[in-house]
């Protein structure tokens, strides 16, 4: 539970602090003179607006704390993607920069602290938290941040959270939210936290509640931990990382983009990787070079194994690339293959995009366009097809296995909440069927790059060994080296027995995996 609270000095988005005049005096308010609905019959210009007194609050839905209700209601009822939704429901309601900001910490804060404001809420309520309407417990949610972890003054978030329930949801439950979140609002988060451990001796456990992940994720990044040759002490960084908001990170398509406009814009040069930048946020699609798709959104982990792939030296002499023919196998939505395509012009290869499901084939194309036609092409069909449809056709092929995503819980804050143990073992099977078809689809001499969004030895170093046992045409390159080799550091300490995994919190980037298989000539 790390949201900085940078967004909103203390005001909230949308004028959350304009009702500060009214100080904490209802104390000695006359109950007589409210009616049978609870509301104030004295309407004295002299009045006061305080915390213990909803029906005196304002009856409003400020619309930055609107649209963080819109998201979170949208991930619980829909099963939608915050990342996906927040962009539309601000430009719905017209945000400026600074209410944008405000709703962006607002939605991704609750969802990540989802589990640790639950157990806290669950203290606060005179029933279980399934039996409250979803939309209520939504609202307290974001009540609960407010007051738990954002520069918020506690009136400004009482007032505005109630009035948001009052104009969403209804009178009624405004009641409820505004005595629940009193009681919320009687400590400060580390104090919650020391009284919800107090009687906890699962080191796991501690760790859930104090740093808002499911038991099971705690267990599997520390087993990753291991795995992957880093201390096991290092979960607590690691879980404190996946809880700090990330920063967006750009690439200038390279020969194609610049990132001359974004650095005029605020954004400072990314430090891991040539070509990158780090920004803000606030609306990069007023940048011409974002719109025009030359610069691009994309983790500076997706940059860095894109590029080791297009490194790999294949040929010592005569230069990579030459005249390859290059495979992106799990293609959609199009980030790492627009940044491979562009290598691939540069180098003299040309790209084939694959991506299964039309729609995500469309968002390639899309992701493409800025490259010139000549260097690529997208086939919309099953990656697990290809290998037998096109043996040993290709030089290079990326294949970036759809996965459990606990790489970026930083970046997909409620992931966290959906997936389960299940989820492992229901993708283990396509992860080695789309491994065994890029292995495939490679000539001899030529290298696949193995990559996942996810730490996890199920989904990494275990899928590797199990295709290296299989076969005695394959051998690991040493993936470490050649991330040095296209990092601006030289040293990211990211191998280990020739697979390479990067951190949140050692690289600040989402935690990808990469193995890089070369069949033997």
């Amino acid at each position: 539970m790390s949201e900085s609270g940078t967004t909103g000095s203390g005001q909230g988005g949308g004028g959350g602090g304009h009702r500060a005049g009214g100080q904490r005096s209802g104390a000695g308010r006359d109950g007589s003179k409210r009616n049978a609905q609870g509301r104030e019959r004295n309407r004295s210009s002299q009045r006061s607006f305080t915390e213990n007194s909803p029906a005196q609050r304002t009856r409003r839905a400020d619309p930055a704390r609107l649209v963080a209700f819109e998201v979170l209601r949208a991930v619980a009822a829909e099963d939608a993607y915050a990342n996906l939704v927040l962009p539309a429901r601000i430009r719905h309601h017209g945000l400026d920069k600074r209410d944008a900001g405000f709703a962006t910490e607002l939605s991704y804060g609750a969802l990540r602290g989802q589990g640790t404001y639950d157990a806290i809420l669950a203290r606060c309520v005179d029933r279980a938290l399934d039996q409250l309407d979803p939309a209520i417990l939504d609202a307290l949610r974001i009540g609960s941040h407010q007051l738990l972890a954002m520069r918020v003054p506690a009136h400004a978030a009482l007032d505005q959270t109630v009035g948001l329930a009052r104009a969403v949801i209804g009178a009624g439950p405004s009641a409820l939210i505004n005595a629940v979140l009193r009681k919320v609002a009687a400590r400060p988060l580390d104090e919650w936290l020391e009284l919800l451990v107090s009687d906890e001796t699962d080191a796991t456990r501690i760790a859930s509640i104090r740093y808002a992940h499911p038991e099971w994720i705690v267990r599997a990044l520390r087993q990753s931990l291991v795995t992957h040759g880093r201390p096991v002490e290092e979960i607590t960084e690691l879980l404190e990382a996946d809880n700090a908001a990330p920063v967006v990170n750009l690439v200038a398509l390279p020969g194609l983009g610049s990132l001359d406009d974004a650095l005029e814009n605020g954004a400072t040069p990314g430090e891991l990787v040539e070509g990158s930048a780090l920004s803000s946020g606030g609306d990069l699609g007023r940048l011409s070079s974002v719109r025009d798709g030359t610069t691009r959104v994309q983790d500076v982990g997706s940059q860095l194994v894109a590029r080791a792939m297009a490194a790999v030296d294949l040929s010592p002499g005569t230069g990579a690339g030459t005249g390859e023919v290059w495979l992106d196998l799990c293609a959609g939505p199009g980030g790492k293959a627009a940044l491979l395509a562009a290598l691939a012009s540069q180098q003299g290869a040309t790209l084939l995009a694959n991506e299964p499901a039309p729609h995500r084939a469309k968002l390639v194309r899309q992701a493409l366009a800025a490259v010139p036609k000549d260097i690529w092409h997208v086939r919309t069909g099953d990656g697990r097809e290809v290998g037998s449809e096109q043996p040993e056709a290709f030089d290079r092929v990326l294949v970036d296995v759809p996965c459990s995503g606990l790489g970026a819980l930083r970046r997909r804050p409620e992931s966290r909440w959906r997936r389960t143990p299940k989820d492992l073992a229901d993708l283990g099977p396509l992860q080695r069927e789309l491994l065994k078809s890029a292995l495939d689809a490679v000539r001899p001499g030529g290298v696949v790059a193995y990559v996942t969004c996810s730490p996890h030895p199920a989904e990494t170093t275990a899928v590797v060994s199990d295709a290296l046992r299989k076969r005695d045409d394959l051998e690991l390159l040493d993936a470490g080296a050649v991330l040095d080799s296209v990092s601006l550091t030289g040293n990211l300490e990211s191998g280990h027995e020739l697979t390479a995994q990067l951190w949140p919190h050692v690289h600040r980037t989402d935690a990808m995996f990469l193995a890089l298989i070369h069949k033997k000539p």
